[in-house]
């Protein structure tokens, strides 16, 4: 038979994973597949989930959010392993497997990988870290960092904008530079999301993005009117083009770099910490190989 290599977290996703197992093991079986479980804590990390990592598996399946995806392609980066991924969504979110398409239902995704062909997909690199979804920067985007993942295991998405009202009385300007070849900026900003998907916290942000055309989506929310934010917002919500709109820079490019002189600013990807900086942001063109896509009803 042939091998998977299945990766999951048993908190992820208020812990429904573990009651599925079965589940996954059975419709595998059904297709000629043998799947190889590894189950991620403290001590068992993804390093050890990849070290038999070879030809003999025909693809690596993992249970989880953007988080997971993202500490799954950073360790195949580092052992320079390219081998065809399936995600079934787990996290709170789920922007990128919302954003390639996958049902929320687990037998439903399953078949949707199985019976798919191997599609390359773009992912981004920021200084020396892979994002698949979004590195941002700037207010609000630090917010899945302070967010206890019990809180977000209890009540979801919730526990975002509880966290986000909460940061709202530290709204302030913050000055940036941002370079590249589409468009330089340099003032002052409340936040800058770099999308290699489209969205964040399944609000449609980067309403152009492709995910395979070489290209990231740039979101500069201008630290302008602290007014001005709400209406923005609801431009986001939408989903209204942002070309012209008051307090909005949005462009797209494959390579970008962002300064700061504040010492206190730390950026984000896909609710993790990300590196310091400067940011040297770019577009890996086909990096990564995804299975069960299918045209989302966003694009």
């Amino acid at each position: 038979m042939k091998k998977v290599k299945f990766i999951y977290n048993p908190m992820a996703g208020e812990t429904i994973i573990v009651d599925k197992l079965d589940e996954v093991i059975r419709i595998h079986q059904e297709y000629g597949y043998m799947v190889c479980p590894f189950r991620l804590n403290e001590d068992m990390n993804m390093e050890l989930a990849l070290s038999d990592i070879n030809d003999n598996y025909s693809y690596i399946l993992i249970a989880g959010g953007d988080g997971s995806l993202d500490l799954l392609i950073n360790t195949l980066m580092e052992i320079n392993v390219d081998i065809p991924i399936g995600v079934i969504p787990m996290g709170t979110a789920n922007d990128y497997a919302n954003y390639i398409g996958m049902p929320s239902d687990i037998e439903e995704a399953l078949i949707q990988i199985l019976e798919s062909t191997p599609k390359k997909m773009d992912i981004g690199k920021i200084n020396d870290m892979y994002f698949v979804n979004v590195a941002s920067t700037g207010l609000f985007t630090d917010i899945s960092q302070r967010t206890d993942s019990d809180m977000k295991n209890t009540i979801g998405k919730l526990a975002y904008y509880i966290k986000g009202i909460e940061q709202i009385p530290t709204f302030r300007n913050i000055p940036v530079k941002i370079t590249s070849k589409e468009k330089n900026f340099e003032g002052d900003m409340y936040a800058v999301l770099v999308f290699n998907g489209r969205t964040a916290g399944n609000i449609d942000f980067a309403y152009k993005s492709k995910g395979d055309d070489g290209l990231l989506d740039v979101i500069i929310i201008e630290g302008k009117n602290l007014k001005n934010i709400i209406p923005l917002l609801g431009k986001f919500l939408r989903r209204e083009h942002l070309d012209d709109a008051a307090g909005i820079t949005y462009f797209q490019t494959d390579k970008i770099k962002i300064e700061s002189t504040d010492k206190d600013l730390v950026s984000d990807i896909d609710g993790e910490r990300g590196p310091d900086f400067p940011l040297n942001i770019e577009c890996i063109e086909h990096g990564i190989t995804i299975l069960g896509y299918k045209k989302s009803y966003r694009a």
